[in-house]
């Protein structure tokens, strides 16, 4: 066997070098894919649901971070090998297809621990990941706002803390000057010291953003608007849903995650009250905590809604166990106790028109979407909606801004010092502004 290639050098950042791994930095990359399927239930890995289900979506995955796949393996076996998670027959078969395929790396369906990783690398002669690194990645290329980043980096400190060990060389640049170092510190001590450190930083840059998210929030609540939450599986069509209600023009592809940071746009229902629509990420089989964690702030979106709408791809085979895999994330953050809507969208893919338990829409075509609006505004509390006249003084130009924003003005003119205002508006901004209120 040849002698094993290195790990590519890791991508650099500007405060703590060599500490993101990316794999979508350059072409590109040829990748293997294998799973195991535990036919005994094992506590540490878990079960895989299905095995040629979990190899077609980690496939999606590995295409959503910019790998080729060239090749798919699948072992059942009763229990992982302590390490190499698979049996040695099955190692060597990998590295004939790392070989035959020139493969960059090999992504595993299943965790991996740093001694699992580190054994088959040397073994295959090939970088390998499993499915939260690979995950971590695809965030990593998504993030666009800073507290998407900060978030995800958080998620990739805490994911390469324990791997640290037995990489070779060091993942930091080499510590140096007086009062730098302690006495006999090793480079590996160094590394998990600056790590720990960041950590530390990331936490509070990011509690000072939530901070201001809460401040957004806060300021959102403050106008009575309810929040209607759009969550569901990954490609389920949340953003392409979201564009059509909204025409908001978020960003919506076919890649899994390709939304992460939320986006929040108002909708007018049926009967003309307004309420506010969020977008925010997808969930997947198997999310790594890591990332539940980091994106808590985010997740907030979902929790504090009035309504979720649980958004699932009806083209999907495998649609049952997308849903059912979403409703898990939704308890585990809270939210199992807030009104749900179940959307059934791409049904312009489906043959004939299906007995779906919820509303059926197509995001493509339109279909379904009056049903859809007219369910929400029956499904959120009511707060009614009636022709109401305003005096307001000039000084108050926010509060005509607003009738405006969250009203169908009817008329408006100028009185001397105020503006008379004829709108039709809810029951709760009537109440809001009742001080400027011209009754009889």
């Amino acid at each position: 066997m040849p002698p094993p290639r290195p790990p590519p050098p890791l991508r650099k950042r500007p405060e703590i070098p060599d500490l993101e791994p990316r794999l979508t930095a350059g072409p590109l990359e040829r990748a293997i894919l294998a799973a195991v399927k535990f036919t005994q239930s094992s506590a540490r890995h878990g079960d895989v649901d299905s095995g040629e289900f979990s190899l077609s979506e980690l496939a999606e995955l590995a295409k959503s971070a910019g790998a080729r796949v060239c090749e798919r393996v699948l072992q059942a076996r009763p229990t992982a090998e302590a390490a190499t998670l698979i049996g040695s027959g099955k190692v060597l078969e990998l590295a004939d297809l790392v070989k035959l395929h020139k493969a960059d790396l090999v992504i595993f369906d299943n965790d991996l621990s740093p001694t699992q990783q580190r054994n088959l690398e040397k073994a295959l002669a090939a970088r390998v990941i499993d499915r939260t690194q690979l995950i971590l990645d695809i965030f990593a290329g998504r993030a666009r706002t800073r507290e998407g980043r900060l978030q995800v980096e958080l998620a990739q400190l805490n994911y390469l803390l324990p791997r640290l060990a037995g990489r070779g060389k060091s993942m930091t640049r080499q510590g140096g000057g007086i009062g730098t170092r302690g006495p006999g510190e090793t480079q590996l001590e160094t590394d998990r010291r600056r790590i720990h450190k960041r950590i530390k930083k990331v936490d509070l840059e990011l509690e000072n953003v939530r901070g201001v998210r809460g401040v957004h929030r806060r300021q959102r609540t403050a106008v009575p608007l309810a929040t209607v939450a759009l969550t569901g599986y990954t490609n389920a069509g949340k953003s392409t849903l979201f564009n059509r209600l909204t025409s908001a023009g978020v960003a919506a592809d076919a890649r899994m995650f390709a939304t992460l940071d939320p986006t929040v746009r108002g909708v007018t229902l049926p009967s003309r009250r307004r309420v506010l629509l969020s977008d925010t990420v997808g969930f997947i089989r198997n999310l790594p905590t890591t990332l539940v964690k980091a994106f808590r702030a985010t997740l907030e979106e979902v929790t504090e809604a009035a309504l979720i709408l649980h958004v699932v791809d009806a083209s999907s085979p495998h649609a049952a166990e997308q849903a059912e895999h979403v409703t898990k994330v939704l308890a585990g953050i809270g939210a199992h106790g807030t009104t749900q809507l179940r959307v059934w969208n791409k049904i312009d893919l489906l043959p004939g028109t299906p007995d779906l338990d919820g509303v059926a829409v197509s995001s493509v075509t339109g279909a379904g979407f009056d049903t859809l609006l007219a369910e929400i505004d029956r499904v959120l509390p009511f707060d009614s909606v009636e022709t109401a006249h305003f005096r307001i003084p000039l000084t108050e130009a926010g509060c005509v801004h607003l009738l405006h924003e969250l009203g169908e003005v009817i008329t408006q003119r100028y009185e001397g010092e105020f503006c008379e205002v004829e709108v039709r508006v809810s029951e709760s901004l009537r109440v809001r502004l009742s001080e400027y209120l011209v009754r009889g």
